[in-house]
């Protein structure tokens, strides 16, 4: 029985259809931008692995500090001890991180980074004894994780269709735009002044999932100026945005009212292992500050801190505020901007879009634009046949590489999507 048959027996893949699927391709080996098979194949990995990896796969710098850490201590309950990795990592976060922040809380995942984030705005209230405060604003489409608070702040779709009734009740507010600014603006400021609004969550610019939907920095800069005047708090789930991927270090370093709370996974140990990162400000803490056990902060992960994770996210911190890597960041959102030029206007697309290292486009179909749009059956499969990996959201698709890429390999994506459009 061969590799694929063994899987096949014994594991359930996520985001899989069980029936009438694409079989997997089974990976022997990483390096820079490629997946290597047994079979001799290199397929260009284009979307950074579902948007984690950074630097390229195993990335030597990363790798180094991976095994260096393994050596010397792999793991610690992270109540009550503590370990230098940590608390490096986290002043090197605040460092880059918008300066309101003071204080890193650590999960496992971007799911649970923005779970950490909903129950500490909802605690936050408890703690200052105000209980009205309970209701959560968010936008139409959004993503935030598939964990029960998570799935209840996101998109009510095929997601999280089969758990409706367990999700708790939230204010959704259209993504803004130029024709529904005003009406926007109207709707939320009657939610706000409720009094029993606690916290506003939302994916500064681009609403990733939902299909790299872009939106005007200053809509979301007017929408927390109102939510902070009536001290609603406000949640930037960077979990995608962050390192980089918007052209600065995060999303939200294009706002002029910064979010009380920012969340952090994929980019941050570059793809290598799984670690996820609440920041919040001072304010915030300052609810938990009391002699009162009841007004502890009761939330953590059997693997909270995890020294090898965060030995890899240092490394990858490294390579980040490097300045060849911050240049590449300009040359590939530039490469982007060129493309976005060149193909905008094609008959088959529409509403081409990009913001630093992300360009995404929707192709023209008999269907909505959706991520169970069929189209996607024959994107994926046609760029695989050509060695490059391009998972598209229903008939959204989007480039999002590493930051290693080089020219004449995004070319080969570019040339790819073009011979692609001539075969539809």
């Amino acid at each position: 029985m061969n590799w694929l048959e063994r899987d096949q027996n014994s594991i359930w893949h996520p985001f899989t259809q069980l029936l009438n699927g694409f079989e997997h391709i089974m990976v022997e080996k990483a390096e820079g931008m490629y997946l290597h098979t047994p079979d001799g194949r290199k397929i260009m990995d284009a979307i950074s692995s579902w948007w984690v990896n950074l630097h390229g796969h195993s990335h030597p710098k990363i790798a180094e500090a991976v095994a260096k850490q393994a050596s010397n201590l792999e793991h610690v309950i992270f109540a009550g001890f503590t370990h230098s990795p940590a608390i490096e990592l986290a002043e090197k976060l605040l460092s880059i991180l918008p300066k309101n922040q003071s204080k890193i809380f650590y999960s496992d995942n971007g799911s649970t980074a923005n779970e950490v984030a909903l129950k500490m705005a909802f605690q936050y209230w408890y703690n200052k004894g105000e209980k009205k405060r309970k209701k959560v604003i968010a936008f139409e489409g959004a993503y935030h994780g598939d964990t029960f608070g998570a799935m209840s702040v996101g998109d009510r779709g095929p997601f999280s269709a089969p758990f409706s009734p367990y999700l708790f009740e939230v204010e959704f507010l259209p993504m803004p735009t130029e024709e529904n600014h005003t009406e926007l603006l109207n709707k939320f400021e009657k939610i706000l002044h409720l009094g029993e609004v606690a916290a506003f969550i939302f994916e500064p610019l681009v609403l990733g999932s939902a299909g790299m939907k872009m939106y005007d920095a200053s809509f979301l800069d007017q929408l927390i100026e109102m939510a902070q005047k009536v001290d609603v708090i406000c949640i930037a789930d960077e979990v995608f945005t962050g390192f980089g991927r918007t052209g600065k270090n995060f999303a939200s370093d294009y706002l002029n009212h910064k979010p009380d709370i920012l969340c952090l996974s994929k980019g941050l140990t570059g793809g290598t292992m799984a670690l996820g990162v609440t920041s919040c400000t001072e304010a915030i803490m300052e609810a938990y500050k009391s002699t009162d056990i009841m007004k502890t902060f009761f939330h953590g992960h059997s693997f909270t801190a995890n020294p090898i994770a965060c030995a890899a996210s240092i490394a990858s911190f490294d390579l980040l505020v490097n300045e060849d890597t911050q240049s590449k960041i300009q040359e590939i959102g530039e490469w982007q901007t060129e493309f976005y030029h060149k193909i905008s206007q094609h008959p088959k697309v529409q509403n081409a879009r990009v913001l630093g290292t992300i360009f995404a486009m929707e192709l023209k179909t008999e269907s909505d634009t959706s991520y169970v749009n069929e189209v996607r059956h024959k994107l994926y499969p046609f760029f695989l046949e050509r060695d490059i990996l391009l998972r598209p959201l229903g008939n959204v698709l989007y480039i999002l590489p590493p930051y290693i890429i080089k020219k004449e390999e995004i070319e080969k994506v570019y040339n790819a999507v073009e011979e692609m459009l001539e075969t539809l």
